[in-house]
């Protein structure tokens, strides 16, 4: 199976030559993926060297000129180093765009921390009017890649990741699957961490909702699972900062009683590099980990 980053190679690269109002902006990473619609499509492949700011900028100057942007790097040089840049250069002047980023929060341990972005989404939850994207499986992602694209002059963001579930869902860039029913609470997956949870909450009387637009969040699926009960547990299980999420299924179920529990990536920096299987246990994001602190939560282990 081809990861995420390929597929967004593969898919964006066609999407260039259907729609000519598409471009592409790199800053040197992940440019090999793009040699050959560069050659096609050479004033709208553009890779401006590792100079991130720079890249956010002209994304934004090209949306000023009525192409859609592309722009691609990892999350930690595409969100967090230029954010001035993604605050003003789309935000305040109006224009639409589409961020895809590669990285995660520990795609890549061996890079360290300058190459991890776990705040990545709360940061973008501080701007008004993003739409963010978490596909779980590369199908999702070329599904809500084409979704970006053809969004006319919105502002998305895509979080692509090397983590992946099994198989992919049918998703459509708005609402959250329904994919168990139960009654002791509502566990929502986001993206990547699906499969896990699936593993986690086996055999437990719960209902279990598969995120992958996390902004709009959809409040009205939360709702709806929260059912006629009269309260509402709920667990959020998020690949990124640990309760990112947290106050839009609060003002969801504001005029409903309510715990929520967010669980994700800690704010303590892990210094040892290790693999991905490593961190997620670190962060007890692991299968057994979360049967435990949802089981807990819920009392439903």
């Amino acid at each position: 199976m081809d990861t995420m980053r390929e597929r967004f190679a593969a898919v964006t690269s066609r999407l260039l030559d259907e729609d000519p109002r598409l471009a592409v902006v790199l800053a040197e990473i992940g440019k090999d993926g793009f040699t050959a619609a560069h050659e096609r499509h050479p004033d709208r492949v553009l890779n401006v060297g590792i100079r991130e700011q720079l890249l956010v900028g002209v994304g934004g100057g090209l949306a000023l000129t009525g192409l859609r942007p592309i722009v691609h790097t990892f999350a930690s040089f595409l969100v967090e180093r230029p954010f001035e840049q993604v605050k003003l250069d789309f935000g305040h002047q109006g224009v639409g765009g589409v961020l895809v980023s590669a990285g995660g929060s520990y795609d890549w341990p061996a890079g360290g921390f300058t190459h991890m972005s776990p705040g990545d989404v709360a940061l973008m939850d501080t701007l008004d009017g993003w739409t963010v994207h978490v596909p779980g499986h590369p199908d999702e992602a070329e599904v809500l890649l084409r979704h970006a694209a053809a969004a006319g002059d919105d502002k998305v963001y895509v979080r692509l990741s090397v983590q992946t579930n099994e198989a992919p869902r049918p998703v459509d860039g708005s609402r959250f699957l329904t994919l168990r029913e139960g009654r002791a609470g509502t566990v929502v997956a986001v993206g990547p961490m699906l499969d896990n949870v699936l593993a986690a909450t086996e055999g437990m009387d719960v209902t279990v909702l598969y995120a992958t637009t996390v902004r709009p969040f959809d409040g009205a699926a939360l709702r709806a699972a929260a059912g006629g009960t009269g309260a509402a547990d709920v667990v959020l299980v998020e690949p990124y900062l640990a309760g990112t999420s947290s106050a839009a299924a609060g003002e969801a179920l504001q005029d409903i009683p309510h715990r929520v529990l967010g669980l994700g990536v800690r704010r303590q920096e892990l210094r040892r590099y290790g693999d991905m299987p490593d961190h997620l246990a670190a962060h007890r994001l692991d299968a057994a980990s979360l049967r435990e602190r949802i089981g807990g939560f819920l009392g439903a282990g």
